[in-house]
């Protein structure tokens, strides 16, 4: 199956600093990279959200960094130490990224597959309240 490409997406991309611009679009390979069947839509008027059976993540741009959030209740091991903010969040963590070249591809693509795997099993929340009553 291909991936399918969200022009609203494009164009949300397309308006950004080049510098900004090159961290997304090597964000957005890697996603796709991590799951063929992840959906890219914009949620919140313009904000770039890619889902496959829940939220997986989305993009901010900001001044000096790019933020991935990421959707998974703080449950998602990480091993490689890429999580930069929302440590002990409920909801969701991030990724800032200042540079393209600060992209550590193996460790973004496992993380991304794992909260996939997550979501394919009912999501974090559930998850979360199974682990609590087990």
């Amino acid at each position: 199956m291909g991936v399918t490409r969200d022009p609203r997406v494009d164009a949300w991309i397309e308006a950004l600093p080049d510098w900004q611009a090159a961290i997304c679009r090597k964000l957005r390979q890697l996603i796709h990279e991590a799951d063929s069947e992840i959906e890219e839509t914009i949620k919140r008027t313009t904000q770039p959200y890619f889902v496959l059976h829940g939220t997986v993540c989305a993009f901010q741009a900001t001044k000096r960094y790019v933020n991935l959030f990421l959707y998974d209740g703080g449950i998602v091991p990480d091993p490689d130490g890429i999580v930069t903010g929302g440590h002990g969040n409920e909801t969701g963590r991030q990724i800032s990224i200042h540079d393209v070249a600060d992209i550590n591809e193996r460790a973004i693509v496992a993380y991304l597959r794992r909260l996939i795997a997550d979501n394919r099993a009912g999501g974090w929340r559930k998850l979360k309240r199974e682990r609590a009553a087990g």
